[in-house]
């Protein structure tokens, strides 16, 4: 049986010679690495650094970045199927605004990918659209996760406040969170 309360007791052992900085980059298996590609470019907006051929790599290689560094997500044409989502639950991106995360999602329905999910989950209290890529990968955009202060705690559950979708998010803000939106179009 699980017991949370003995896990939410685990800490960063004094003494560790190193501490990791942040998650660096994502790479995942896909059945058609050029299709792959051309989602995460011209859905997501990813650019290519680089490319691997089949004779170097199998199935072919793309690195992409969101941002300065080389890349932040990888696809190797390896795959047999669709992923069955059992090792790997999804993987995030953060947006600057909740201003994108809508206009993410309307973008994500205007190119009718399969959203699975846009609101407010619990435990960290961002907003977010979840969906899935053409292999079957879950997918999350994001903005406002919670911030851990220097005191180590994190949000009260009570203060959670999961909504089914932005718009209630919106309407029932979590303490601290401003869910102001500067596109007036985007204010129905």
């Amino acid at each position: 049986m699980f017991d949370a309360a003995r896990v939410k007791r685990l800490t960063r052992p004094p003494g560790l010679p190193f501490q990791i900085g942040k998650i660096g980059h994502i790479v995942i298996n896909v059945n058609d690495v050029a299709r792959s590609a051309e989602f995460y470019t011209q859905i997501l907006g990813f650019q290519i650094s680089d490319v691997y051929p089949e004779e170097m790599v199998p199935g072919g290689m793309v690195f992409m970045r969101c941002n300065t560094d080389h890349h932040g997500i990888a696809l190797v044409g390896s795959a047999s199927a669709m992923s069955q989502n059992e090792e790997l639950n999804h993987i995030a991106f953060e947006v600057p605004s909740l201003d994108d995360v809508i206009r993410a999602r309307d973008h994500l329905q205007h190119h009718k990918v399969q959203i699975d999910f846009a609101g407010r989950r619990r435990a960290g209290c961002q907003i977010a659209v979840e969906f899935r890529d053409p292999d079957n990968h879950r997918l999350e955009i994001y903005w406002g996760i919670d911030q851990i202060g220097s005191d180590g705690r994190a949000r009260p559950a009570a203060e959670w406040n999961g909504k089914p979708s932005i718009e209630d998010a919106i309407a029932a803000p979590v303490p601290g969170q401003d869910l102001s939106l500067r596109d007036p179009a985007l204010r129905r």
